[in-house]
């Protein structure tokens, strides 16, 4: 599973990164974690408020950061 966050680095991106790993981790699933944060490549996945977070290619978090636990039932589905 490819989960990127995007976003250029702020905290609340950082946030979104550590939620999605412990995410990841407490469903035992096999991901990588690649921070996208050139502003370009961003928006040229249809982003437009950040911290965001794509999974496998597809956009699932734009605007916020969920929980933990709202992260990992995104990463079941």
């Amino acid at each position: 599973m490819l989960i990127e966050i995007l976003g250029t680095g702020c905290a609340k991106c950082e946030l979104l990164a550590k939620h999605a790993e412990e995410a990841a981790r407490s469903l035992g699933l096999e991901y990588r974690i690649v921070k996208v944060k050139e502003i370009p490549d961003i928006m040229a996945r249809g982003v437009m408020s950040t911290p965001a977070m794509a999974v496998d290619g597809v956009l699932k978090v734009q605007g916020h950061v969920p929980t933990v636990r709202s992260l990992a039932e995104l990463l079941k589905a």
